[in-house]
């Protein structure tokens, strides 16, 4: 039955084709500009959430005038070791040349505290009085007056130089993804579609898509924090996802064309394909905005990249996409270079009559593959990127991992509590009873040395508020207690004897964040961030993924009038990314293939999880959109599950293979995390367009039969047909 909205939609799209393809163009080309000023506002891993790390950040910076941001220069001589001339001469030399550095704040050198170096290795602090965001320029001056020479390294790292390098590795990442996909996805369209001119169109809108929404972007970016994760992110997403869309809307209008005009086409392919598109499109949408749960800026960054880019796709598609068509028509078969096979007479088919035949041992099967792939899930480790999600050349890295291995990341990452005071913290009660919370920390198994005002001075309570309270305070002692007590306030710094992104360490600054005594302690430090993130993560996931199962279903359910079409969908869903999971597992912890990493970073389940659930809908509303055709022609289950599998095996391989080989292509890029996500999504769309949309779904909707098309009140002939 003629959707009468779809087809005056249709008509008037065709009706101002020409105006609907200047107004693109002129559109693209406008935020075009912009999205090439994209990645000069992009910063940071996107790691931030509100909690105790913040707050301590903030109360550091401006009560104990603390630097708001520090980077570390590692120095290594390959022949001298600390106490000699030579080293500490170099030092003082670096440090020389540090004298007018924008933003720089105050400079620790291993000069004055011997547990800054050890051997032929030393280091120096840098505090800023800026941060991350800000320190692009001071980064740039350090790194040109560093030496090298044969005999000593100066190498600057620390969060604002990973930051920085993150973003710029993040940058050549997508060229070379891009170098990778796009050919590949134009000769996949090609076989597709066996001519030139319909395998170049679905790329336009890819492209298109994604220009568009990186412009877009810019200006959201000037008003939100995002994180450099958007440039990869984007692209991804937009290039699979605009070719996906325009593969099905080429491929029915090219069946409809020959069966009348080319409005007659495009009107019957918007109302079918076009329809198709939109139910997809929204279920990627909600996938996508299920990110929003949890607020940690990374995936506020994707969820809002991922939604704007998803939307241009679908506009593009049912608009720019039907322009082109009318303005092409029949020309859209030129340049044929491969010729079409009969439908009954391909493979597809006689693989389609084998999975009908037996679909109880071709459901088995495919269940056995899958289960098996799940089975290294259960060793899997989430980490937090740092350093090393940075290619190994970078030298921040290199840097970061000889300071790591030389002196422990506890010495760069302690906990750092702030006692906040019910009354001045020099009152006799309230500091007795900070020597007495310093001395328990001590007892703690868990912390190597606390370094407080008490450590510093090498003085008891009573000894220490004593020397503070005469006329004449000697400098030393004046200069602990600025740096450790403000009014009501004190620093006391802790160090653990386990990494600081550990279980262990987890728990103790989640314990101790809190009350205790007459104190409130805010904890921060590294630990307590890692703590924070995974907490937000492990609270909010749970939302995030029953509104993405929620919503799915009763989309579907609108879309195929059926109980459990949308219930088998999500069903299917589930076990094809438990299955992506465990290969992601057993392919990079585990080290097959490539290096072994320390575990799987912390946001590619949920990013792979949001993302390719929505995006598997494709393949779903494209199999069963079809198969529900058939159906409501011929009343025959068999027949139509046969039929439509035969008619849509092509176009979902193809497009399979394009979502594949444009998230795959970040397999071969530098920053972990990245690659880690690219082979996810290729992985997941991998299974889920062979096992599960080509064996699974026909098997079981081949043995439930008609009660495939049952929901109660609704009657089969009533049904209205959703391409």
């Amino acid at each position: 039955m003629k959707n009468s909205f779809l087809h005056n939609f249709a008509v008037l799209i065709y009706r101002y084709k020409k105006s609907v393809l200047f107004l693109w163009l002129l559109f693209t080309i406008i935020f075009g500009v912009f999205a090439f000023k994209l990645p000069s506002i992009l910063h940071g891993s996107g790691f931030e959430t509100d909690g105790a790390f913040n707050e301590t950040q903030t109360i550091l910076k401006e009560e104990f005038n603390q630097p708001k941001s520090t980077m570390t220069i590692v120095i290594e001589s390959s022949t001298h070791e600390m106490q000699s001339e030579e080293f500490q001469s170099f030092i003082q030399d670096t440090i020389d040349d540090l004298d007018d550095v924008e933003h720089l704040s105050s400079i620790t050198s291993p000069l004055d505290h011997e547990d800054m170096s050890k051997g032929t290795i030393a280091y120096i602090l840098l505090g800023f009085d800026q941060g991350f965001n800000e320190l692009r320029d001071s980064i740039e001056q350090i790194r040109n007056r560093l030496e090298k020479n044969e005999e000593f390294k100066a190498s600057l790292t620390g969060g604002p130089v990973i930051s920085e390098d993150m973003n710029e590795a993040s940058q050549d990442d997508l060229k070379r993804a891009e170098a990778i996909g796009i050919p590949a996805a134009l000769v996949i369209l090609l076989f597709a579609f066996g001519g030139v001119a319909a395998a170049l169109i679905p790329l336009l809108i890819g492209i298109f898509s994604v220009i568009s929404a990186m412009g877009l972007l810019y200006f959201l970016g000037l008003e939100l924090d995002m994180s450099i994760f958007l440039l990869n992110v984007v692209p991804m997403i937009g290039l699979a996802l605009g070719i996906d869309f325009a593969l099905l809307l080429v491929n029915r209008f090219r069946e409809e064309i020959k069966n009348g005009s080319v409005e007659f086409a495009i009107s019957t392919s918007i109302q079918t394909a076009g329809r198709s598109i939109a139910f997809s499109g929204l279920c990627v949408f909600l996938g996508l905005s299920s990110m929003l749960f949890i607020d940690i800026d990374i995936f506020r960054t994707v969820a809002i990249g991922g939604m704007m880019v998803v939307t241009l796709s679908v506009i593009c598609a049912l608009t720019f996409l039907p322009a082109v068509l009318g303005m092409l028509g029949s020309n859209i078969n030129k340049w044929m270079v491969l010729k079409e096979r009969d439908k009954q007479k391909s493979n597809w088919y006689r693989f389609a009559k084998l999975v009908m035949r037996r679909p109880i041992s071709m459901f088995l099967l495919a269940l056995i593959l899958l289960c098996t792939a799940i089975v290294p899930l259960t060793d899997l480790k989430l980490t937090i990127p740092e350093a090393e999600a940075l290619p190994e050349s970078y030298e921040s890295r290199q840097a970061f991992e000889t300071f790591k291995d030389t002196f422990g990341e506890q010495q760069l990452y302690p906990v750092t509590m702030i006692i906040n005071a019910d009354e001045d913290i020099l009152s006799t009660n309230q500091f007795n009873e900070l020597e007495s919370l310093t001395e328990t920390l001590e007892k703690e198994e868990i912390i190597k040395r606390v370094e407080s005002i008490f450590s510093v001075t090498e003085l008891k309570a009573d000894q220490l508020k004593y020397a503070l309270e005469q006329d004449n305070v000697p400098e030393r002692l004046q200069n602990a207690k600025e740096a450790f007590l403000q009014k009501d306030k004190a620093i006391v710094r802790a160090y653990l004897n386990v990494d600081t992104t550990s279980t262990e360490a987890q728990d103790w600054v989640r314990e101790w964040n809190g009350d205790y005594e007459e104190f409130d302690l805010i904890l921060g430090g590294n630990s307590k961030f890692t703590q924070e993130i995974f907490d937000e993560i492990y609270d909010k996931a749970p939302y995030a993924v029953g509104f993405v199962l929620i919503s799915t279903y009763f989309i579907l359910l609108v879309a195929f009038r059926s109980l459990f079409i949308p219930l088998k969908a999500i069903m299917m869903n589930v076990i094809s990314l438990y299955a992506t999971f465990g290969l992601v597992v057993w392919i990079f912890q585990e080290g097959h293939f490539v290096n072994p990493t320390d575990g799987i970073g912390l946001m590619i389940p949920i990013f792979t999880f949001g993302i390719v659930f929505g995006l598997s809908m494709d393949y779903e509303v494209f199999l069963i959109s079809r198969i529900q055709e058939y159906y409501e022609e011929t009343k025959d289950n068999d027949y139509a599950t046969l039929m439509g599998l035969t008619s849509t095996s092509k176009i979902i391989t193809s497009a399979a293979l394009i979502m594949i080989v444009v998230t795959g292509a970040f397999a071969f890029t530098g920053v972990v995390p990245v690659k880690q996500m690219g082979v996810s999504i290729a992985l997941a769309i991998l299974i889920d367009a062979t096992l599960v949309r080509m064996v699974l779904v026909p098997s079981l909707m081949k043995l439930m039969g008609h009660w495939n098309w049952w929901l109660p009140g609704v009657k089969t002939n009533r049904r209205k047909a959703v391409e």
